[in-house]
């Protein structure tokens, strides 16, 4: 059976909920008046102190290897390769025989060469003796003056003859000695591009191998010209000083190679192609870890920024135009919304160029509960923050 409703109830839980909604108001309006009008209780933030410090501004520029030494070995005689004396790929000493090439033409020439020396000698001789009687002769006016004046003009001829078979036995003792190909310099030397039986000459384009020193070995950075030209600049103003010459490599699998290098020297000229300079550094490499021809990066501090102010990259925000701001702790514990700028980050920190100044105390943490002009309570960043009137990690009291 259904019950009927009092119809008395209704005015009742009016007068209820009126009641409670008049004691609601009382209540905040008595909240109010012990907060104050427009006042909000302090929000503790964890802000940090920013110190002026010398910055390294460093550079992650593309690189590429290349050989200390280079040495093409190539034939300077005429013939065929007779005999390989060297492993491909292995290292070879300079003076090391690499290559034989058929010798008996040389020899030839050698023993043709000896045998006409043995000649002007003989002829020399009897030239020189044949002026040497003729002077008493010619002084004694036995025979001609002219006689004698020819006499001692053959002897020099006989002379000159034997220097000019001296040097023809010279050269054909060092074109023997060409037969063997020998290193020019110390290094590893490539593949065989010339074989066994094969007619190579000494005006031939293809070198017969090619040996490349890589202890140490180059490293040729690239940095555009614009860059170079900016920094030179900097450094002219005084806005910064010259960095480190040391160089770290990244291979092309992401690893840093484990030893550091130096900076050379710079290039005079730009690249019209790339506008670029090329900057050289040196590296040691015993292992041979690093092949001519390898592409990597190479990084390195460049120049140093003195007296930059560094902020935690959380501390700074951006605009909806993209500009950056952080929050700072005003004289009056209020939090003042700063504009900034910063155009490069440093690790995990970002380089202020302009907007703050050494000293003031930057907002990092507790960002997400502030706007401009709200009163603040600044804790070191470090310290534990409050969470609900506890600090972070701590726990309640127990009952």
């Amino acid at each position: 059976m259904v019950q009927s409703r009092n119809p008395a109830s209704a005015p009742l839980r009016r007068t209820i909920a009126y009641a409670l909604t008049l004691g609601a108001a009382a209540l905040l309006a008595a909240c109010s008046e012990q907060q104050g009008p427009g006042e909000r209780p302090p929000v503790e933030v964890g802000v940090i102190e920013v110190a002026a410090e010398d910055v390294a501004i460093s550079a992650t520029l593309p690189a590429r290897t290349a050989a200390y030494e280079t040495s093409e070995v190539r034939p300077q005689i005429n013939g065929h390769i007779r005999q390989r004396l060297f492993t491909e790929g292995q290292v070879v000493r300079a003076g090391q025989p690499l290559f034989r090439v058929d010798d008996s033409l040389y020899r030839a020439a050698v023993n043709q060469a000896n045998a006409n020396l043995a000649s002007a000698r003989a002829n020399a001789e009897a030239a020189v003796a044949r002026a040497e009687r003729y002077r008493p002769l010619a002084e004694m006016e036995a025979v001609s003056q002219q006689e004698y004046t020819d006499a001692a003009a053959q002897a020099r001829i006989a002379r000159a003859a034997v220097a000019q078979n001296e040097a023809a036995l010279e050269t054909a003792r060092i074109n023997l000695r060409y037969t063997t190909v020998s290193a020019p310099i110390s290094g590893r030397i490539g593949r065989a591009i010339s074989t066994v039986g094969a007619l190579v000459s000494a005006n031939q384009a293809e070198p017969l191998a090619v040996i490349q020193r890589i202890d140490p070995i180059y490293v040729d950075i690239q940095q555009s010209s614009a860059e170079m030209t900016a920094l030179r600049q900097s450094f002219a103003r005084g806005d910064l000083q010259r960095g480190s010459t040391s160089v770290r490599l990244q291979l092309e699998d992401g690893s840093i190679y484990p030893t550091t290098g130096s900076v050379q020297f710079s290039e005079v000229v730009v690249n019209p192609d790339t506008g670029s300079v090329t900057l050289r550094a040196q590296f040691r490499n015993p292992d041979g870890l690093l092949l001519p021809g390898m592409f990597v990066r190479a990084i390195f501090d460049q120049a140093v920024q003195p007296g930059a102010l560094l902020i935690p990259q959380p501390a700074l925000l951006r605009d909806f135009d993209g500009s950056a701001f952080v929050y700072v702790v005003g004289a009056d514990n209020k939090a003042e919304r700063r504009k900034i700028v910063a155009d490069r980050t440093v690790g995990t920190s970002w380089v202020v160029t302009d907007g703050l100044k050494a000293g003031e105390r930057v907002i990092t943490q507790g960002l997400g509960n502030i706007k401009h002009g709200d009163p603040v309570r600044a804790v070191p960043a470090s310290a534990p923050q409050r969470i609900g009137g506890l600090a972070a990690g701590s726990r309640p009291p127990q009952e």
